[in-house]
Formats: structure tokens, C-alpha cells, sequence
């Protein structure tokens, strides 16, 4: 459809006026390459916080307790809440739970292996804490049911502590370690995908740490997963174990610090829903800048008519149609808006892969990168930006009457 010299037409053109096309390509440029970076660190932050996530399991719930703020059947506020065994039973019975764990800690435990001490947190947890914490067992098992009935000295440690406790040979399984000077034998290592500080936990049979720390049958936390629920299910499920938790402590169930309730699926809408609200907006702010440029190209293409009214009156004249002339001017709208995007978008990706090979370690912001769909938009963008951007100049060098273009100065 378009000949050599309509490209050389456009090359002729941008020459001629090689400051304002430059000044204009730059605004459609900068106007990608912002839209590129904004999405690329809005999908960096999303990451962040999904991986913050990918520490519990998603669809759980956790509960702990604290103590009454409201009067209640007249017991003053202040009362302490203490969840037991009881609570863990009578949840375990529900028909929604899945995986289910109670939890009672030992803080700052001394742990030796010979001569290597440390000061780590003791968990003793059930079975089901495996699913719930996502720990990822590299060698031997996690606790099991037969660990609590026989309330064995047994004892889960992470890959960190293995190489802090056993440097020399970084091999703690089927071993001994002293914690608060009684013997655990050593039957799984774990990593885990939380922060460092995940990693410094020790897992021991929940009957066996209420026995040997003095536990009795109180526990610190309860928590469980809700399989397939959705949403409003996990709430429903969440608020009838407090109805049950305000009947037996006999707290108001209206009572938000008596049993504090961490629904991971709401807190993860919570966070997805603030991110998708922040990616529109991101949306909003980087084409409103691509339109600014488009303003620009249409203006530069706005005067190019004008400079050029009697030579377009020269090509209607000897017989160039308006389809001809609106296909040249848009031709160079696209051209100019084209490659300016390109080589915005080219240097937005090329920053956030810098990004993404400095920031190592930063939690809440990883893998920043613009999908492929993402960048098939930008495209489509692009064209239409310049489409739009030549087609008003274009209607107005068609509608030209050459007899009066002729007579131009």
C-alpha cells in the first residue's frame, strides 16, 4: 500500500523537524517506559507479598488468646484466656477442618551438641503443623502420631541449626541434642520458606513438651486449614470455633481481644485486592502519560500538515485520493509512536532486570518483570496511539481543497 517514497516522504519529514520530533518521541517513550517500570514493580511488590504468604498455609486459620476487654455476665475485663487441649479436640471434631495443630512454645531454649550451643524457640506442635507452616522435610519425617501418644523425646530441627550444632560433619539425623539439658533424638530436618527466623525453630511432640516444660494441657495457639472452603465459608467456620471458645470461657462473643482470629484467606484478599486496586491505578497514571505524548505527535503532525498544505494540494490535484493521504499521514503518526515505544519499553525492561539482580533479599519486593500479555498490551497501545495521534491531522490534509493549497505561500 505505501511506496518507497512515502518512507522517504517520512524520513524527509523528521529531518526537517528533527528537535520537535525528537522532544515528541521522547514524551511517547517516557510515557512507556514508566507504565513498563510502575506494572514491573507493582508485580514486584505482588510477588513480595505472596511469598510473605507461602510461609502458612493459605487456607488457614489461626486463633490466640488474650484477654477480655468487655464485661461479661459479671466477670470484670482483664480476665487472661487460656486455650487447653480441650479446644483442640473439640475443634478437631468439626467436619470443615482439615489439617489441625495446637501449639506450645518454649522461648530461647539453650540447645547443645557437645560443645556447639544455641539459643533457639521450641514448637510443640501435632502432625498436622507440617501442612500448616508448609515445612519442607529434606531428611527423615516430621512428628507423627505415635511421637505424642508415646510422648517421645523426639525432635525436628532445621537445616540451620544442623549446620550451627554439627559443623563439622552436618549431619544431626539419628543424633542426640540436649534442650534445657534433656536428650532429643534428632528424626527430620527441615527447611522452611519463611523469613531466617522460621529457621530457628525446633519441633518436638506437643504431649512431650506439656510434659517436660511443665505445660500441663495449655496451649498457646490453635490452628487449622479449611480444605476447599471459599471465603465466607472460612469466616463462617472462624466465627462459630469463637462462639464455641466465648461459651466455654465465658467471654462476650462480641469481644474482639478475648480470642484474636488470623484468617489467612482474608488477609490475603486483604492484600491482593489493595495490589489489583494499585496495578489500576499504575494503569491509569502510565497511559495518561502515553497520552500526553500523543498529544505531542498529533500536534508535530497537526503543523507537518500545514507546512505541507500545497503539496498535498499538488498530489489531490493530480490525483491522490483522500484514503491516500490519511494512509500517509498516519503511516508517519505510527512510525514516530512506534519506535519511540519500543525503545521505552525496551529500557523499561532493562531496568527492571537491573532491579531485579540488586535487590536480593529484599522480602516484600521480588522478581519485578512485565509479563508477556502485559507487553502484547503495551503494543496494541502503541499502534492505537498512533492511529489516534494521526488521524485528526490526517482528516484535516484530506478535506485540503487543492485549488486553495495551490495558491499557499
Amino acid at each position: 500500500m505505501f511506496s518507497r517514497d512515502s518512507w522517504e516522504e517520512i524520513f524527509a519529514t523528521i529531518r526537517k523537524n528533527k528537535l520537535r520530533t525528537f522532544l515528541t518521541s521522547f514524551s511517547v517513550a517516557w510515557g512507556i517506559f514508566m507504565l513498563i517500570i510502575l506494572l514491573g514493580s507493582g508485580t514486584g511488590i505482588r510477588n513480595g507479598v505472596i511469598d510473605e504468604f507461602k510461609d502458612d498455609a493459605n487456607n488457614s486459620i489461626w486463633l490466640f488468646s488474650g484477654r477480655t476487654s468487655m464485661p461479661h455476665k459479671g466477670l470484670k475485663p482483664g480476665r487472661s484466656i487460656q486455650f487447653t487441649n480441650d479446644e483442640y479436640d473439640r475443634t478437631k471434631k468439626m467436619d470443615e477442618v482439615d489439617h489441625i495443630s495446637s501449639r506450645y512454645g518454649v522461648w530461647g531454649a539453650t540447645v547443645n551438641h557437645g560443645k556447639e550451643y544455641g539459643n533457639y524457640s521450641i514448637r510443640s506442635t501435632h502432625p498436622g503443623h507440617q501442612y500448616l507452616e508448609n515445612t519442607i522435610i529434606t531428611k527423615g519425617r516430621f512428628l507423627n502420631e505415635l511421637d505424642l501418644e508415646d510422648r517421645k523425646k523426639v525432635i525436628v530441627i532445621s537445616e540451620l541449626i544442623q549446620k550451627n550444632l554439627f559443623p563439622e560433619t552436618n549431619d544431626a539425623m539419628g543424633k542426640y541434642l540436649n534442650v534445657n539439658g534433656i536428650p532429643f533424638k534428632v528424626v527430620g530436618i527441615y527447611i522452611d520458606e519463611g523469613s531466617e527466623s522460621e529457621m530457628r525453630n525446633l519441633y518436638i511432640p506437643i504431649t512431650t513438651g506439656q510434659t517436660v516444660f511443665n505445660g500441663s494441657n495449655r496451649i498457646d495457639q490453635l490452628m487449622f486449614t479449611v480444605g476447599d472452603a471459599t471465603l465466607e465459608e472460612s469466616q463462617a467456620i472462624a466465627e462459630e470455633v469463637r462462639q464455641d471458645l466465648a461459651r466455654v470461657h465465658n467471654f462476650d462473643p462480641q469481644d474482639q481481644r478475648a480470642v484474636f482470629v488470623r484468617n489467612l484467606m482474608e488477609n490475603m484478599k486483604t492484600y491482593t485486592d489493595l495490589l489489583d486496586n494499585i496495578r489500576i491505578f499504575i494503569w491509569v497514571i502510565g497511559i495518561g502519560t502515553i497520552l500526553a505524548g500523543i498529544v505531542g505527535v498529533s500536534n508535530i503532525m497537526l503543523i507537518v500538515v500545514k507546512e505541507r498544505t500545497k503539496e498535498i494540494g499538488i498530489k489531490k490535484a493530480i490525483g491522490a485520493t483522500p484514503s491516500n493521504i490519511i494512509g500517509q499521514i498516519i503511516l508517519e503518526a505510527i512510525f514516530i509512536t512506534s519506535i519511540a515505544g519500543y525503545v521505552g519499553l525496551v529500557g523499561g525492561v532493562f531496568v527492571l532486570q537491573l532491579m531485579a539482580e540488586n535487590i536480593q533479599g529484599v522480602d516484600f519486593f521480588q522478581n519485578p518483570e512485565v509479563d508477556f500479555g502485559v507487553a502484547i498490551t503495551s503494543t496494541l497501545i502503541l499502534v492505537l496511539a498512533g492511529v489516534f495521534a494521526g488521524l485528526f491531522p490526517a482528516t484535516r490534509a484530506a478535506s485540503i481543497n487543492p485549488v486553495i493549497a495551490l495558491r499557499e505561500e
